[in-house]
């Protein structure tokens, strides 16, 4: 097989139909993609799912574009969109993401991807579409977004003043305040308009910043 053949799919998953239809003409194709997975050409991400590896085209894998194909839709989230804007300083090792779908989890040899059912009329606000070099994009939550999905999804969580707030952000998560200062605090007033679920929390951290 030609290493362009698999070249042309650069990053993103592909689906194992896709990949039949390159490898139609050998005799066994279900036994070359089993070849290929052998031999590091390609690397399967679920069932029936897969993504070309870096030593065919020399390009980074995206584990956050991953994350949205291999359950949709779905936004990257929570820590792993916090980490990514800098916002907290811990490496986060599970990919978490926000879904309409049931709760879900994937593991796989590129990380730990989880999935949290966010509702409906919540889902699609604060969302941005995240361009990388103008090569490919992925769907994440705006680091407002992220915060909110956070604490929606948080156990235990009690926030019952702008106080413990600022404990929240300032102990457990650490946050960036000098970031913090700079986010559009009206997503957070949209998402606790839309949401019935620690309503009063969200509006304390936004009290906390327009103050």
């Amino acid at each position: 097989m030609r290493m362009d053949e698999l070249k042309q799919f650069g990053i993103i998953p592909v689906h194992f139909d896709t990949l039949m239809s390159v490898l139609c003409k050998y005799k066994s194709p279900k036994d070359k993609v089993l070849r290929l997975i052998k031999n590091g050409s390609i690397i399967r991400i679920k069932k029936g799912m897969f993504v070309v590896s870096s030593k065919i085209h020399n390009l980074p894998l995206s584990t956050e574009l991953i994350a949205n194909h291999l359950y949709s839709p779905s936004y990257l989230s929570f820590e792993s969109a916090l980490s990514f804007y800098g916002i907290i300083p811990e490496r986060v090792y599970s990919i978490k993401s926000a879904t309409l779908k049931r709760r879900k989890s994937f593991s796989n040899q590129l990380g730990n991807f989880e999935y949290i059912q966010m509702d409906s009329s919540y889902f699609s606000i604060g969302l941005r579409n995240e361009i990388v070099n103008s090569n490919y994009a992925f769907m994440i939550a705006s680091p407002e977004k992220a915060l909110c999905d956070l604490i929606l999804v948080t156990k235990g969580l009690r926030l019952q003043s702008t106080k413990a707030v600022n404990t929240f952000l300032e102990e457990d998560i650490r946050a960036d305040f000098t970031l913090l200062e700079k986010m559009n605090w009206n997503i957070v007033m949209q998402s606790a308009e839309a949401t019935t679920k620690r309503k009063k929390e969200l509006l304390y951290l936004c009290k906390l910043f327009l103050k």
